[in-house]
């Protein structure tokens, strides 16, 4: 009889997957932020290369789940997501960011590191991650 009542309480697998799919998208974003935050303040306040390469490969497979997790999310929540953008200064503030981010990446970009220099970099950090 109990047996009967907690299945009479299961969900419908139809009824079951999307909410399931934007808890573990929510949960799995929320993960890779920490795991991104956490890796990259520490990048940031320990500022030694040797570090910094240490830390790549958490940071960087982080990085992907997180772009996954984030696709995920955005695609779960998109009619909120642009009726947040119908606000003016909200539109406004992820403009000025969109702008922040192009004027960056043309920053680091336009910094070349020179090629005896990057070689060097490149293969301490094919070791770091064991790819030597």
């Amino acid at each position: 009889m109990l047996r009967l009542r907690v299945e009479a309480m299961r969900p419908v697998a139809s009824e079951w997957a999307p909410h399931m799919i934007r808890k573990i998208a929510a949960v799995t974003l929320a993960v890779s932020f920490l795991a991104m935050s956490t890796s990259g303040m520490m990048m940031f306040v320990i500022e030694k290369p040797s570090f910094t390469l240490q830390m790549h490969p958490v940071h960087k497979l982080f990085g992907l789940i997180m772009v996954i997790a984030a696709t995920a999310h955005i695609s779960l929540n998109f009619r909120p997501l642009l009726k947040h953008l119908q606000e003016r200064a909200v539109a406004v503030w992820g403009g000025l960011l969109v702008v922040l981010l192009v004027v960056l990446y043309g920053v680091a970009l336009d910094n070349e590191v020179p090629d005896d220099l990057a070689a060097q970099m490149d293969s301490a950090a094919a070791r770091a991650e064991g790819h030597d």
